[in-house]
């Protein structure tokens, strides 16, 4: 974990650019899955690759379909930045969703978040396989114990 307030080690537009707000209502206009499927490829896209020096074995989360990573940095306003990186583009996606909704939060704030909820919202949470829904949870969980840590 880093606590460096100016540079963060990475960056992504998820939380900023891309608010919890704009995947709502880009999601609604999608009514069939494939859709949803196209707008999951597409955050993929944004969220940018991890450097190798990141993909560590600590920061690897067991439990996945696909291989993820995780980290966070806490800011001196107490916020956090949250990164991450998977292998398979619908999970890349699914973490993207997540990033949106955690990026420079407090880990209270993280920990009341109902990630599954934000899923439901999306249009999301009946159309992911059981193995990913595993997954997401791992991610979650892993987020909220790196960040409740410090």
């Amino acid at each position: 974990m880093s606590d460096n307030t100016q540079n963060p080690i990475t960056t992504h537009p998820f939380g900023d650019e891309i608010t919890l707000d704009s995947l709502l209502i880009e999601f609604q206009k999608s009514r069939a899955w494939e859709d949803k499927y196209r707008q999951l490829i597409q955050l993929a896209r944004k969220l940018p690759a991890l450097p190798d020096s990141l993909k560590t074995a600590e920061r690897e989360i067991k439990g996945c379909e696909n291989r993820v990573w995780l980290g966070v940095e806490l800011n001196q306003e107490g916020n956090y930045h949250i990164y991450g990186d998977s292998d398979g583009r619908i999970v890349k996606g699914l973490l993207a969703v997540i990033l949106t909704a955690v990026e420079n939060k407090t880990a209270q704030e993280i920990a009341d978040i109902d990630m599954l909820a934000i899923f439901e919202q999306l249009g999301l949470a009946n159309q992911i396989s059981q193995s990913r829904t595993d997954g997401v949870n791992a991610i979650i969980t892993r987020l909220k114990l790196l960040t409740s840590q410090s």
